[in-house]
C-alpha cells in the first residue's frame, strides 16, 4: 500500500473517532445524569429512552442566532473555539488504540508531544475571555489560566512517573512495558493524573472558570449557537482524551485478561468508556470547589504527592 494512502486512512480514522466518540460520551452523559438525578427531560426526545436528545441539542444550537458582542475583538472571539478543539484532535493522532501500530501516527516522544499540545488549551480560555469584552468572561479567563497552569505541574509529574517506570516516552512503548502489578505502585500517579486531567478540561468539581452562580458562565458567557457548541464539543473530546491517556498510561491500554491481543482495540475502548463514566459520575456526585480549595488541592496535595511518587518510581527502578 502506498504510504500516502496509508496516511490518508489513518487520518480519516482519527477524524472519525474525533467526531463520533465525543458524541457517544455526550449521549451517555445525558442518560447517566438523567438516571442519577431523576431527570425526565432527556428521556423524552425520540420516545425510546430519549435516543434523539443529542440530535435535538444539535438542532437547537444550529437554529440559535450567532451573536458577536459589539465591543469584542471579532477575529480572536471567533478563533477561540477552534483553538479549543484543535489540540485534542492532534492528541488523538498519537494515542494507540491497539498493538501493531494501530495508531494514527506513532511517535517515539508521544508522551512529550501530548503533554505539550494539551497545554495549548489555556490559550483558548484566555482568547475567549479577553475577546468577549465582558468582565465576567475576563474573571473566568483569569481563573481558568491560574487553574490550568497550576494543574499542569502534577499532570506532567504523574505522567513522568509512569514514563520513568516504562523507560520510554512512546505511548505504545509504555503500554507494552506495562504489567498488572503497576496498578499498585503507580496507583497514586494514576489518581493524581486523573484529578489533574479533570481540572485541565474544567470538568466539575473543577469548573470554577465557568461558575454560573458567580460569573454567569465565565469565559463562555458571550458565546451562542455553533461557537458555544464547539466549546461543548471540546469539553467532550477532552473527556475522551483524558480517559484515553489514563487508559494508555496506567490501565494497560489494549491489554486484556486474555493473552490474545487481536481484540486489543476493544479493550482500549471499553476502558476509555469506563473512565469516561467515572468522569460523568463525579460531575453528578460532587459540588464545585471554591477557588481557594482548588488551588490548595493542587499545590499542597497533588504536587507533593506527585514528587513523592517520582521518588518511589526511582527507588523501584534502581532496586530492579
Amino acid at each position: 500500500m502506498p504510504i500516502w494512502v496509508e496516511l490518508l486512512i489513518r487520518v480519516a480514522a482519527v477524524l472519525g473517532a474525533f467526531l463520533v466518540l465525543p458524541l457517544l460520551v455526550g449521549q451517555a452523559e445525558h442518560k447517566v445524569m438523567a438516571h442519577m438525578q431523576g431527570r425526565l427531560g432527556p428521556m423524552y426526545a425520540g420516545a425510546f429512552h430519549g435516543w434523539a436528545q443529542l440530535v435535538a441539542d444539535g438542532l437547537k444550537f444550529v437554529q440559535k442566532e450567532d451573536v458577536t458582542p459589539r465591543e469584542a475583538d471579532r477575529s480572536v472571539f471567533r478563533l477561540a473555539p477552534v483553538v479549543a478543539l484543535l489540540p485534542y484532535l492532534l492528541v488523538l493522532l498519537v494515542i494507540p488504540l491497539g498493538p501493531n501500530d494501530l495508531v494514527g501516527q506513532p511517535l517515539d516522544v508521544g508522551l512529550f508531544f501530548v503533554l505539550a499540545v494539551v497545554g495549548v488549551g489555556v490559550l483558548a480560555v484566555l482568547m475567549s475571555a479577553w475577546a468577549s469584552a465582558n468582565k465576567y468572561s475576563l474573571l473566568g479567563g483569569v481563573r481558568g489560566a491560574a487553574q490550568l497552569l497550576g494543574y499542569e505541574l502534577p499532570l506532567v509529574l504523574a505522567a513522568a512517573s509512569v514514563a520513568m517506570a516504562a523507560g520510554t516516552l512512546s505511548l505504545s512503548g509504555i503500554v507494552e512495558a506495562w504489567r498488572p502489578w503497576w496498578l499498585l505502585w503507580q496507583a497514586p500517579a494514576m489518581i493524581i493524573f486523573f484529578v489533574a486531567g479533570l481540572a485541565e478540561i474544567r470538568r466539575p468539581p473543577f469548573d470554577m472558570p465557568i461558575a454560573d452562580s458567580e460569573l454567569v458562565f465565565g469565559y463562555l458567557t458571550e458565546y451562542t449557537g455553533l461557537r458555544f457548541a464547539f466549546f461543548l464539543l471540546a469539553e467532550y473530546v477532552g473527556i475522551v482524551v483524558i480517559a484515553a491517556l489514563t487508559t494508555v498510561l496506567f490501565l494497560g491500554g489494549w491489554h486484556g485478561p486474555f493473552a490474545d491481543d487481536q481484540l486489543g482495540w476493544l479493550w482500549t475502548l471499553l476502558k476509555v468508556f469506563a473512565v469516561s463514566f467515572v468522569i460523568i459520575w463525579l460531575r453528578v456526585s460532587y459540588p464545585r470547589l471554591r477557588e481557594d480549595q482548588l488551588q490548595r488541592l493542587c499545590w499542597l496535595v497533588l504536587v507533593p504527592a506527585s514528587l513523592a511518587q517520582l521518588v518511589l518510581t526511582v527507588a523501584v527502578r534502581v532496586a530492579l
